[in-house]
């Protein structure tokens, strides 16, 4: 499966360091993890953690999940040896924290050579270059990193994220033009599923593939959040048919529950439908 084209709609922290962690996380019904190397180490495990989760690598069983191990940042007494150490690892990108500029981006390259490389979007600097660090050669995602990003712009937490919107917006729109994946930074208070499902249901409607998670009981609101629902696929298979039967006609347009259907609402609903299509193939994997 292409690697933009498959699901992203939990994308799991996991601590590189922990053994039970990282062996839980073979069960979990996520579509992506991220490795944790940075913020969930402490700094004395940092060398011991990257031997740890490149074991559990090597010794597989994730399945179809994204592999993506988060490095410390290249100016960190750790981020060189953990870009080094990733060399060697089973995994599917890397992620870089607080990205700023494609230079970022090029020192990390350097190193790690041509592993697809995500970036956390999550410095004032990084929300006004997002356009040149997505069209970077080797840029395969976006992760939006709100925590940091709200400490930086000195902003309150809203329900409605009002404050976020600006450099959310810039994110997304950087990720579309360069066909990346992006996802939605994560919700604190796990134990607040509606609240949760309310910013997945919001990030899903700005148009994010999916949102990261830091606990497993997360996962399963934000899979029915950013999946297409029943009524979204059926909605999708009977505007393709109408409009193939128009086209027969020598019609360019059709009629769905009273709205006009074009052919940009094809392209829609095919992707609709081959998104639901990936989910049951990455569940079954």
């Amino acid at each position: 499966m292409d690697p933009r084209q498959r699901p992203y709609r939990s994308v799991l922290y996991i601590p590189g360091s922990r053994d039970r962690a990282l062996d839980k996380a073979r069960t979990l019904p996520v579509d992506a993890i991220i490795f944790d190397l940075e913020d969930a180490v402490a700094t004395d495990e940092k060398a011991n953690a990257r031997e740890t989760l490149k074991a559990a690598l090597a010794a597989g069983g994730y399945g179809a999940r994204t592999r993506i191990v988060r490095i410390n940042g290249l100016d960190t007494a750790w981020g060189r040896a953990d870009a080094e150490a990733l060399r060697d690892m089973e995994a599917d990108a890397v992620l870089l924290p607080k990205v700023g500029s494609p230079a970022d981006v090029d020192a990390l390259a350097a190193i790690t050579g041509d592993l697809p490389i995500w970036a956390m979007m999550e410095t004032p600097q990084g929300m006004l270059n997002a356009a040149a660090i997505a069209a970077h050669p080797l840029m395969a995602g976006f992760v939006m990193g709100t925590n940091d990003l709200a400490k930086e712009l000195q902003t309150r937490f809203r329900p409605d994220r009002l404050p976020m919107m600006t450099s959310l917006g810039l994110c997304l729109l950087a990720a579309r033009a360069e066909g990346l994946i992006i996802v939605d930074g994560v919700y604190n208070a796990f134990k607040d599923s509606d609240g949760l499902e309310a910013e997945c249901i919001q990030g899903r409607d700005m148009g994010f593939d999916g949102k990261t998670l830091i606990h497993p009981a997360q996962v399963e609101i934000a899979n029915a959040a950013f999946a297409p629902s029943e009524d979204e696929v059926d909605l999708a298979r009977r505007q393709i048919t109408a409009f193939e039967e128009a086209e027969a006609q020598g019609q360019g347009v059709a009629v769905v529950d009273g709205k006009i259907v074009e052919n940009l609402h094809i392209v829609t609903a095919r992707e609709t439908l081959a998104k639901a299509e990936a989910i049951v193939a990455l569940q079954a994997g």
